[in-house]
């Protein structure tokens, strides 16, 4: 990034790295390893920071140990007894439903004395990817695409998967009675619930066929009849609470969303700059939200309110997109250009976006950075930020720029980070 100080660029970036190094697995997964079993110990998985928590579990157990993770395509690393496996995201592929069959006949005929580790991270949905009865992978490859592509919620989204999953929705957990299951969760999800995070596979349910039903309704997303079939027969429900395959089970956050800012605005302040988290789980159009936080950072710039520059405004969450053109780009990516076009390039101002897995959409981008010269740099090269909001154009206006971020897999995923750093005006 070529136009914005030293400083701006170096903190937003320093913060970034502090988020995601907080959620790696070697920080937090060892503290929530449970005791050997009198038995065998399994372990399954499936998600982004998967192989690298499997990676980590080794490491910290002296006992017998095997298993299975899938985890997404170039994020596997070297394991000795657990097998890493390798699979598509965010639209899942053969080799993620293969994975999903062998994960359940590895839990197959386990006793109570025996001990399953599940670990579960973000991604976890599409790379976990088994349909259920009367469905094929053409049927849930279609239907992700359209949720992507329709402004869904994760938590919408989740929730129509579980329904027509032969493996999600507290079924993966269900499969391993009566053996002990302890999931160990990185949540990417806005109000970090277990169920919501790869569609919870261990984890049970309160939701319905019927809930399922109405977010395609809600989205007008039409399914093929023998979709609609599973959801309207009932024959897509759920593992509900109160199951006694789930009995004695645990589930435990080891990261969230709301760990990575901290340490992200912990970094801000060692520099002395004043930083306020002003949610982890902010949901809704990435281009909405740009606008809105445009407007708390003119009114920071311009007023000194709410807070007095200089200061640095953190966010967190999932937003989404709906896809009207034919660019490329991700909900990171919207949301900064979004930012960029409503300050309509603001002198004090800088931003950064990305996702704290290392890819924003379906790209091996991560996000982008942001500066009062932005749009003013792209108009030179003969780019509007108008048109390349509307086309869904982010990774293209940003990488024409030379400001994308490319922070390659992370190896943890904890969603959306957002920084906007707004400094003192000049003489001030």
């Amino acid at each position: 990034m070529s136009d914005a100080p030293v400083p701006a660029h170096s903190l937003l970036r320093a913060m970034f790295d502090a988020a995601v190094a907080a959620a790696q697995p070697a920080r937090c997964l060892p503290p929530h390893l449970p005791a050997p079993p009198r038995g065998r110990t399994l372990v399954i998985g499936a998600g982004k920071a998967s192989a690298e928590m499997a990676r980590v579990l080794e490491q910290h157990w002296s006992g017998e140990l095997s298993g299975l993770v899938v985890t997404r395509y170039g994020y596997t690393v070297p394991c000795s007894r657990i097998e890493i496996v390798e699979a598509a995201h965010p639209v899942p592929d053969a080799a993620g439903m293969a994975a999903a069959r062998r994960m359940l006949a590895l839990v197959d005929g386990l006793s109570a004395d025996d001990l399953v580790i599940c670990l579960i991270s973000g991604g976890g949905s599409a790379l976990l990817a088994l349909p259920a009865d009367g469905l094929d992978l053409a049927d849930k490859q279609r239907l992700n695409e359209a949720l992507l592509k329709s402004g869904a919620t994760i938590g919408e989204m989740n929730c129509v998967r579980r329904h027509l999953s032969a493996i999600k929705g507290g079924r993966l957990a269900a499969a391993c009675h009566p053996a002990r299951v302890v999931s160990l969760l990185i949540s990417d999800v806005p109000g970090d619930d277990p169920v919501d995070i790869a569609s919870g596979p261990t984890c049970a349910d309160r939701s319905t066929c019927a809930d399922a039903l109405a977010v395609l309704r809600r989205y007008a997303i039409e399914v093929p009849p023998n979709v609609r079939a599973v959801l309207e027969s009932g024959r897509g429900e759920s593992v509900k609470p109160g199951d006694a395959r789930l009995a004695g089970n645990e589930v435990h956050l080891i990261a969230t969303p709301q760990m990575a800012l901290e340490a992200a605005a912990a970094v801000a302040r060692a520099a002395g700059v004043p930083t306020h988290i002003l949610g982890d789980s902010i949901e809704g159009e990435a281009r909405e939200v740009g606008i809105v936080m445009a407007g708390v950072a003119r009114q920071v710039a311009t007023r000194a309110q709410p807070f007095a520059p200089p200061c640095v405004l953190l966010s967190g969450g999932e937003t989404t997109v709906t896809v009207r053109g034919n660019g490329r780009g991700g909900r990171n990516v919207e949301f900064l250009l979004s930012l960029a076009v409503a300050l309509g390039g603001l002198e004090q101002v800088y931003a950064m976006a990305c996702d704290t897995d290392g890819v924003d959409g379906q790209e091996d981008i991560a996000g982008a950075f942001m500066t009062p010269h932005t749009l003013e740099r792209a108009l030179a090269l003969g780019l509007r930020a108008r048109d390349s909001l509307a086309n869904n154009d982010g990774h293209g206006f940003f990488q024409a720029l030379g400001d994308s971020v490319v922070s390659g897999p992370t190896l943890t995923n904890v969603n959306d980070f957002r920084a906007i750093y707004i400094a003192a005006a000049p003489g001030a």
